[in-house]
């Protein structure tokens, strides 16, 4: 009953001009006047109900199953009209005498309850104290505020949500029309099939950041290009718009369901020469599509003998947190590298060198030893270069979200074999690497019946790592600090690798005079089972003299390529998984579908006489606890 504004029930006495005069009957005589009302009274009949001093001008009179009527300053109850004041105890012919029990006690002294927008404070005996007209909103139990905590408002193309405090909004995200998003304002939230929360978290997005990276001076320029595969996922036509900063370069419609090849122009600030390590700002492109795509980056495009690819991961799927995979620096010259994207301006990046990283070509605020805090802006680039030794293990922390390559301008794999190549990888954040990596080889070629060989290293993101190998390899299993990783030298086997802490697994595709067939270095990250996907859509180039998917999926699976179904699995040990070989016939654009009724783990490579690239197909990047 606390908090009543005196629009409910009024007990007799509080109107001058109805002031009842009491029967032994029962019956009330107003003396306005007015025709009395009169109805038959049981005497001693109880009444329970709670009253508030009529001077606090704060009043309730309410009992069980009675109406109030103001009109004659009577209670009605059960058809019995009783005439008189009530206070809470028991009505006997217009008397009252004795406290019920049942009687509802005043609200507690302090409660705040809210009467529309104003905000007033409870006295402990049913009034009202420190009244308030809130300027914004007014929340019971807490009073005044700027906004209702949780709720979601439109600023422009802004969503923005109110704080669990109430006294903020924070931006959720920004509606960008690029995108096809617009904020709804009847939902306070960005909508559209780009939104953060139509998208999930996966390699599938609308909004991309494609960046050139170190490749070898003959390779970087001419007839040798740059360019971006998009896949359209969905089943509608779809607009991609590229920009560099403020300048737009390049605007292409794709079909629904198929992919759309885009050369861009070098960037060579990032990609000639072999050092030192640089600061560009605008140095990567910013790709942006109104339906949602995967986007796959080819350094270059056309085969030659220094290739690789890497698959793009979406701004919404971005962290602060990235342990790097590359490789040694070759012939003391060609540099093993990292390069860090922004998102959004003042980010402040912090690298962590790991025990083999400690030897970097200064420049852009990183010095020799490896360490730097660097502040970029949109779109800029942070490409960090090895002096020697490797940079592989190093950690990149943000305080916003970004993007993280790893790689190398050209090398041997091993550094004994010939001959060099181009290599690089997208890096997992963190927070979506997990304890446990199945590695299969490749098929050789031309000899498809035989396997072919690679190097695989596994990286530790915390100390006191270790590992166990199904089958078992005589390897190191103890990784004493963050960022330590062991190297498995070449080889075709098939195995489960586990941790106790979360681990990065990159693979290395031996060189062609490794004695394992055509195709040079190449590099891939594997991908862990939780991250696994039903469905993909990729591309592979019809320049390459083979494209090949391998498969890994839990042994049974049912597995469809191009609306074939995969047959020849070949088992993973006893782990109970599975791998397979499929050829892609280049007769068509490139497009290829994956389906399958469970996850299955996809990598895409194409090979030639001392040329390839290597990358995972796809992949879910949900957040894994530690």
């Amino acid at each position: 009953a606390c908090g009543d504004d005196g629009g409910g029930a009024t007990s007799v006495g509080t109107d001058p001009t109805l002031t009842p005069e009491t029967s032994s009957t029962g019956a009330s005589t107003p003396t306005t006047g007015e025709p009395a009302t009169t109805s038959t009274s049981t005497t001693g009949t109880p009444t329970t109900g709670t009253a508030s001093d009529a001077s606090s001008g704060s009043v309730s009179a309410t009992s069980s199953g009675s109406t109030a009527d103001p009109s004659v300053g009577t209670t009605t109850s059960s058809g019995t009209t009783t005439s008189g004041s009530t206070t809470g105890g028991t009505t006997t012919g217009g008397e009252t005498t004795g406290t019920s029990a049942d009687t509802e006690p005043a609200c507690l002294e302090g409660t705040i309850v809210c009467d529309g927008e104003t905000s007033q404070t409870c006295d402990g005996m049913g009034g009202f104290k420190d009244v308030v007209a809130c300027e914004n909103v007014c929340i019971d139990g807490v009073g005044c505020k700027l906004c209702v905590p949780g709720v979601g408002e439109c600023m422009g193309d802004k969503a923005l949500k109110c704080n669990d405090q109430g006294d903020g909004k924070d931006e959720v995200e920004a509606c960008d029309p690029v995108q096809g998003v617009v904020c709804d304002a009847d939902q306070g939230a960005c909508a559209g099939a780009c939104s953060a929360a139509s998208l999930g978290l996966s390699y599938i997005g609308c909004d991309y950041y494609p960046t050139v990276l170190q490749q070898h001076d003959s390779y970087n320029g001419g007839g040798n290009v740059f360019s971006v595969a998009v896949a359209n996922t969905s089943d509608k036509v779809t607009k991609v718009t590229i920009t560099r900063g403020a300048n737009a370069v390049a605007t292409q419609m794709v079909a629904a369901k198929s992919v759309q090849l885009i050369t861009l122009p070098w960037v060579n600030e990032l990609t000639k020469g072999q050092g030192p390590s640089v600061v560009v700002a605008d140095g990567a492109y910013r790709l942006r599509s109104d339906n949602p795509v995967t986007v796959y980056q080819y350094n270059p495009l056309a085969a030659t003998t220094t290739n690789d690819a890497s698959v793009l991961l979406p701004t919404n799927t971005w962290t602060g947190n990235y342990l790097v995979a590359a490789w040694p620096t070759w012939s003391n010259s060609y540099p093993g590298f990292y390069a860090v994207v922004a998102r959004q301006d003042g980010t402040k990046v912090t690298l962590l060198p790991s025990a083999t990283g400690k030897s970097i070509k200064a420049g852009g605020g990183v010095a020799a030893d490896g360490t730097g805090v660097v502040m970029l802006n949109e779109g800029d680039v942070l490409q960090v270069m090895s002096a020697a030794n490797d940079v592989t293990g190093t950690i990149v922390q943000a305080d916003k979200p970004v993007q993280v390559f790893g790689g190398h301008e050209c090398t041997n794999v091993p550094l004994n074999v010939a001959a060099c190549d181009h290599l690089e990888e997208s890096m997992f954040p963190i927070e979506t690497l997990a304890k446990e990596y199945l590695i299969a080889p490749m098929v050789q070629t031309p000899n498809e019946q035989l396997d072919k060989g690679q190097v695989i290293r596994v990286i530790a993101s915390e100390d006191a790592t270790t590992l166990v190998f199904n089958p078992d390899l005589p390897v190191n299993k103890n990784l004493a600090k963050a960022g330590d990783f062991v190297e498995i030298p070449s080889t075709a086997a098939k195995f489960l690798i586990t941790a106790d802490k979360k681990i990065l697994v990159s693979q290395y595709m031996v060189g062609q005079n490794g004695g394992y067939g055509n195709g040079d270095p190449a590099m891939l990250l594997a991908v862990n089972p939780l991250q696994w996907r039903k469905s993909y859509l990729v591309h592979a180039p019809t320049s390459w003299s083979a494209n090949y998917l391998d498969l890994m999926a839990k042994t049974g699976a049912a597995v469809l390529v191009d609306g074939n179904a995969v047959a020849a699995w070949q088992p993973i040990a006893q782990t109970g998984y599975s791998h397979a070989h499929v050829k892609l016939s280049n007769a068509g654009n490139g497009t290829h579908s994956i389906t399958a009724d469970q996850g299955v783990g996809v990598a895409v490579y194409g090979v030639q006489n001392s040329g390839s690239y290597w990358y995972p197909g796809g992949l879910d990047l949900d957040l894994i606890p530690q």
